[in-house]
């Protein structure tokens, strides 16, 4: 658990993470990040929740379709 603050920056505010989260996150300046709303509070991820579900939904697809795709391969 790591404890952060809310601060100002410039006209907006903004959550201070530390070094060490930012390596381990393998984060830097300018890369996006992802707040998800839990039922716990908000997760902080790099990962896109929406491409997450994307995928799900091409495996499925793959699956139900696997048959009529080996042979569009061909």
């Amino acid at each position: 658990m790591v404890k952060t603050k809310i601060a100002a920056i410039g006209n907006s505010m903004g959550v201070l993470l530390p070094k060490e989260m930012l390596v381990r996150l393998n984060l830097e300046k300018g890369d996006p990040v992802f707040l998800v709303e839990t039922e716990r509070g908000v997760e902080l991820t790099p990962y896109d929740p929406g491409f997450e579900r994307q995928l799900k939904i091409a495996s499925s697809l793959f699956k139900k379709h696997r048959s009529a795709l080996k042979e569009l391969a061909k």
